[in-house]
């Protein structure tokens, strides 16, 4: 595994642009809850870290992944925001469902980034076991939704 003993969210607050004028979405599916609450967690923490005013950061959850690019779609539409970002997490199963579901939400996030001005920062763990979704959403390798929400803040910078 490429982040085998590495813990990939660690981040130099002086190198990322202040957050506190942008308003921020965050579109949570339910499915695996236990992981996407831990990866929301981490992307709010960080947000607020880089100064985003909680008041600027909008949640939605969604019913499972493949309803996050919905969810991201009609954010962008209702909210002024500056970046969305898509949680979620597939864990492999025994069916080919796995691979219809990451592959859709994928490219679902995808074509929003080419449609709308707003960028949709993909957050959506897809991992062949629980314990890898465990590592990566605050265990040993960090919490992808830490970085998402550095990458959303980059972003939305880049926007503006």
């Amino acid at each position: 595994m490429a982040t085998e003993n590495k813990n990939l969210s660690h981040y130099d607050k002086a190198t990322i642009p202040s957050a506190k004028e942008f308003r921020f979405g965050i579109v949570v599916s339910e499915w695996n809850e236990q992981i996407t609450d831990a990866l929301y967690q981490g992307a709010k923490e960080a947000l607020i870290d880089c100064g985003a005013l909680e008041s600027n950061i909008v949640k939605w959850d969604v019913p499972g992944s493949f309803e996050l690019t919905f969810g991201a779609k009609k954010m962008i539409e209702t909210q002024a925001l500056d970046a969305v970002i898509a949680i979620g997490s597939v864990i492999q199963g025994e069916t080919k469902h796995f691979d219809f579901v990451c592959s859709a939400t994928a490219n679902g996030i995808k074509d929003l980034n080419v449609r709308y001005d707003v960028p949709v920062i993909f957050c959506v763990l897809t991992d062949n076991t629980l314990l890898q979704a465990i590592d990566r959403s605050g265990g040993k390798h960090g919490n992808k939704g830490t970085e998402a929400a550095i990458a959303a803040v980059k972003m939305a910078a880049l926007g503006n």
